[in-house]
């Protein structure tokens, strides 16, 4: 078994070279053996639209079944939907195939017990179970169970009816999303316009990835055709959410926030929102001039919704879309229901979508920049980095996640990625001088570091 497919935030791999049927059902029956051990006795399943989930799915129930756990197999959902049938369901434990946004080689596990997520420490603990052969036997069993008509139900009562009929176009980039979202949004009285809302494993249209600015350029161009009221896309397995305003404008995760936290700290005053290290310095400030409590958090959805629990935070979001609620719901990322409230925003607004960002200050950012660093020198880079900057007079260093520096005009951020051989790295100022001068010292500062390490360590 490839030891690289237990990644930080779940277990994923090409499958044709990673996730035969025997490591599948390996996997599986750890799982179920871990869960087991913790008392869990059934295990919600779901599957997004990739050709390798049907297979993968079998197999890994396969597993599960021999662990002795009873499978209640939801068939192909979002990913959220997976999240809402362990609630639902009250399930002990939960799994969901999906690739989310890698290529189509590509498949992997997310996995749950309880409602905790298994990250980090945990995934490694099922990695060295299997190492360990450390299995228990049973006879489970599985059954299908219908998870989208309860979804539907429970997330209409939650969500406002449309005051105005608002016309969206839905981008679903032939994921999962499309036909939950598209019915949803009719019940409460949009007016969806679909693009791409058929599931096709193969994505045929373009990559189910909404950060990416080309995976956009179609939802863009129909909303200027439709001369809509704004676009939203979803990833493949439905767990992050992209937008555009009436004029095709892209609006980004950390903007999505704000607006989303606008009317969270209306209807609950003084609340607590987590942004992570990415998002721009003025989500937070106008969380905070609006009477919430911000609180700047690492990246990882995992981590966030870890870090929502132990805040009591109702409202979380990360740059790359993922959007979680616990302001009338149930605490974890979803990008449909996200969409249905965003909607709620702006069909409560009096003017369009580009206006209520109107009265945010405006910054100059990049990006996320990715500069290659390889695994075993990324993080001592970043260490060095934060030892640099936290005895510089005239600069405050956040290093919860990697080292984001505040300058007066402005702040960087370099982080190492948990996923990539990369480091990570973003600038935002109050005008494109400042932003320039911010990275040249933050990138002098990774220099210096660079050269600190062996030959064989340097960054590129």
């Amino acid at each position: 078994m490839n030891p690289n497919i237990f990644r930080e935030y779940d277990i994923r791999g090409v499958v044709e070279r990673d996730l035969p049927p025997e490591t599948v059902r390996t996997l599986g029956r750890a799982f179920g053996s871990l869960a087991a051990s913790r008392g869990a006795r059934t295990c919600a399943l779901g599957r997004d639209c990739r050709l390798s989930s049907p297979r993968l799915a079998a197999e890994f129930a396969e597993g599960l079944v021999a662990a002795g756990l009873e499978v209640l197999d939801g068939g192909q959902i979002p990913t959220p939907l997976l999240y809402f049938a362990v609630r639902h369901l009250r399930a002990d434990a939960g799994a969901m195939i999906t690739g989310s946004h890698n290529p189509p080689e590509y498949n992997g596990f997310k996995v749950q017990i309880g409602t905790d997520s298994l990250y980090g420490p945990g995934i490694q603990e099922l990695r060295a179970r299997i190492e360990r052969g450390e299995f228990v036997s049973g006879s489970g069993s599985r059954r299908e169970v219908d998870v989208v008509g309860p979804y539907i139900e429970y997330v209409s009562a939650n969500i406002r009816p449309a005051r105005r009929g608002l016309r969206v176009v839905v981008d679903a980039g032939n994921g999962v999303a499309g036909p939950v979202a598209i019915p949803l949004m009719r019940a409460l009285g949009w007016s969806p316009i679909e693009l791409y809302c058929e599931p096709d494993g193969s994505f045929p249209n373009h990559h189910p990835d909404p950060t990416a600015l080309e995976n956009l350029e179609d939802l863009i161009a129909r909303v200027k055709a439709e001369q809509a009221d704004l676009g939203v896309a979803y990833d493949g397995d439905g767990d992050r959410l992209g937008a555009v305003d009436e004029a095709g404008r892209v609006v980004y995760g950390d903007k999505l926030l704000l607006l989303l936290a606008r009317q969270v700290l209306r209807e609950q005053p003084g609340a607590a929102v987590i942004g992570e290290v990415k998002c721009s310095q003025t989500l937070f400030d106008d969380v905070r001039k609006r009477g919430g409590r911000p609180i700047l958090w690492r990246t990882g959805h995992s981590l966030i919704k870890a870090k929502m629990k132990e805040e009591g935070a109702v409202l979380a979001g990360e740059m790359s879309g993922h959007l979680f609620f616990a302001h009338r719901y149930l605490g974890y990322d979803d990008a449909i229901y996200a969409s249905l409230r965003l909607l709620e925003v702006v069909a409560e607004a009096r003017g369009p979508f580009s206006s209520l960002l109107a009265d945010v200050p405006r910054t100059v950012t990049t990006p996320e920049i990715r500069v290659d660093c390889p695994d075993e020198t990324k993080f001592e880079v970043v260490r060095r980095v934060q030892q640099a900057y936290r005895s510089r007079p005239g600069v405050r260093l956040v290093d919860i996640d990697g080292a984001r520096v505040h300058f007066p005009s402005g702040w960087g951020l370099v982080r190492a990625s948990n996923t990539q051989p990369v480091l990570v790295l973003r600038f935002e100022a109050d005008t494109e001088r400042n932003l320039q001068a911010i990275r040249d010292d933050v990138e002098r500062t990774i220099a210096r570091a660079k050269r600190e390490e062996p030959p064989a360590g340097a960054c590129v």
